[in-house]
């Protein structure tokens, strides 16, 4: 398994706390917060790309 290197904690509105990692061979990482061992992986790209459409309110019921 890859070391991850998790970025702090984002919070939405409420308990909603995930985390962003990515490791040496740039893959990145979502998790939530607390539970960094239970994970979702994709390409830096891909979880930028959702990141971008959260704040963007397209998809704000995910936090």
């Amino acid at each position: 398994m890859n070391h991850i290197v998790w970025e702090e904690p984002f919070c939405g509105a409420g308990n909603n706390c995930f985390r962003i990692g990515i490791d040496a061979v740039g893959n990145a990482y979502i998790a939530v917060s607390g539970a960094e061992d239970r994970y979702l992986t994709d390409s830096r790209d891909a979880l930028r790309a959702l990141i971008r459409d959260i704040k963007a309110g397209k998809a704000d019921h995910l936090l």
